[in-house]
C-alpha cells in the first residue's frame, strides 16, 4: 500500500497487526508512526487532541491489565491508499486486572467484553477516531459497586469533555413531523439507504411497527452490558426502554460503509449520534432532566434485504456518570 510501512499487505493487514504490535506485544512507541501528533479520538467520554493523550491512556490500561489482549473479531472498511481509509475495528477485550484502573483498586478478576474503534486512516497513521468501550460489563465482572465506580471516575474524567457532549434536540417545527429519509438510489436494493432509511423511520418516526420490515424474524442484537436479544420483540424492547429515559430523542446517522455484495450478504459499519433529554424512568434512574449526547458504532450482517445480526455499542457507564454526577 502507498504511504504505508511496507510489511503491511492491505487496511484489513493493517488494523489487526498494528493494534497486535501496540497493544499486545507491547511496542508503544509504535503510536509515533501510527497517530498523528494532532489526531482526534472521540468518545462518550468526550474528545481529545494528539498522540500525548492516546499514550496516557495506554499506560493506565496496561498498567491496571498488564495482560491484556485485543482479539479483532471483524474489520470493516472501505477507501483507497491515495484518499484514505475509514475502518471499523470490532474487538473483545481479554485480561486480569492486576494493577489499578479507574474504575477502583485491582481486583485479580477477569474482563472479557466489546470495543469499537472507528478510523480513519491516511498514509500509515490514524488521523481521526471514534470509540466505544462496554465499560459497564467489564466493572460488572470485576465485582465492581456501581456507585463507588462513578465516585472514582470524578478524579480521572475531563468533566469539561464531557459536559461539551451535551448539545440541543433539533425540535420539528410547528406540528410537523420529523424529516423523512429520501432515497439516494430509488427503485432498488441499496445498502447504505436501507440501513440510512430504517434507522430514521425506526428511531426518529417511532415507527416500531417497521422493525419486521428491517429486521428477520430470528435476528440476534447485540448491545451494550452484554445485552443480548432475539427476535423483534426484543428489538421493540431495548428501542422502548431507550425512548422511555429520552422521549425527545433524535438518532442521527453519520456514516455508513459496508463489505460485501447482494448475493453473499453485507457487513455494513455505522457511526452514529444520539440526542436526547433524561426526562423519563429506565434503566438508568429517575429522570434528571440532563441532555445527552451519545456517541455509538453500530455493525449489521444483511442478508436478503433483512438485519440478521446486529452489534451496537455506545459506552452506558459513560452516560450513568454524566446522568448522576455531570453538572448540565
Amino acid at each position: 500500500m502507498d504511504g504505508f510501512l511496507q510489511d503491511y499487505t492491505d487496511i484489513v493487514d493493517y488494523i489487526v497487526r498494528s493494534t497486535h504490535k501496540m497493544w499486545e506485544e507491547g511496542g508503544i512507541g509504535l503510536l509515533y508512526q501510527h497517530y498523528g501528533h494532532n489526531t482526534v479520538v472521540w468518545s462518550d467520554w468526550g474528545v481529545s487532541y494528539g498522540r500525548d493523550r492516546t499514550f496516557e491512556y495506554v499506560y493506565q490500561r496496561e498498567s491496571a491489565f498488564p495482560d491484556l489482549r485485543l482479539h479483532a473479531d471483524s474489520v470493516i472498511w472501505t477507501g483507497n491508499d491515495r484518499e484514505g481509509f475509514r475502518t471499523n475495528h470490532r474487538i473483545t477485550q481479554t485480561g486480569y486486572n492486576n494493577g489499578r484502573s479507574t474504575w477502583g483498586p485491582a481486583t485479580g478478576r477477569r474482563i472479557q467484553y466489546s470495543s469499537f474503534a472507528l478510523c480513519i486512516v491516511r498514509q500509515n497513521r490514524v488521523v481521526e477516531e471514534w470509540l466505544a468501550h462496554d465499560e459497564m460489563a467489564a466493572i460488572r465482572q470485576l465485582g465492581l459497586k456501581l456507585d463507588d465506580v462513578l465516585q472514582e471516575l470524578t478524579f480521572y474524567v475531563d468533566r469539561g469533555a464531557v459536559e461539551a457532549m451535551a448539545a440541543e434536540v433539533p425540535r420539528v417545527v410547528g406540528q410537523t413531523a420529523p424529516s423523512s429519509y429520501i432515497p439516494e438510489h430509488p427503485g432498488s436494493f441499496h445498502v447504505g439507504d436501507f440501513v440510512r432509511q430504517g434507522i430514521n423511520e425506526i428511531w426518529n418516526w417511532r415507527l416500531l411497527n417497521l422493525i419486521p420490515v428491517y429486521y428477520a424474524p430470528r435476528c440476534r442484537v447485540h448491545g451494550p452490558n452484554s445485552r443480548e436479544m432475539y427476535g423483534h420483540g426484543d428489538v421493540r424492547g431495548y428501542i422502548l426502554s431507550i425512548l422511555a429515559g429520552f422521549p425527545d430523542a433524535m438518532l442521527q446517522v453519520e456514516d455508513v460503509f459496508w463489505n460485501g455484495n447482494e448475493e453473499e450478504g453485507y457487513r455494513t459499519a455505522v457511526r452514529w449520534t444520539l440526542l436526547g433529554t433524561n426526562r423519563g424512568l429506565s434503566a438508568y434512574g429517575r429522570p434528571t432532566g440532563k441532555p445527552v449526547r451519545l456517541i455509538g458504532l453500530t455493525e449489521h450482517r444483511i442478508e436478503h434485504g433483512k438485519i440478521v445480526e446486529e452489534w451496537t455499542m455506545f459506552n452506558e457507564l459513560a452516560l450513568l456518570w454524566r446522568l448522576r454526577c455531570g453538572t448540565s
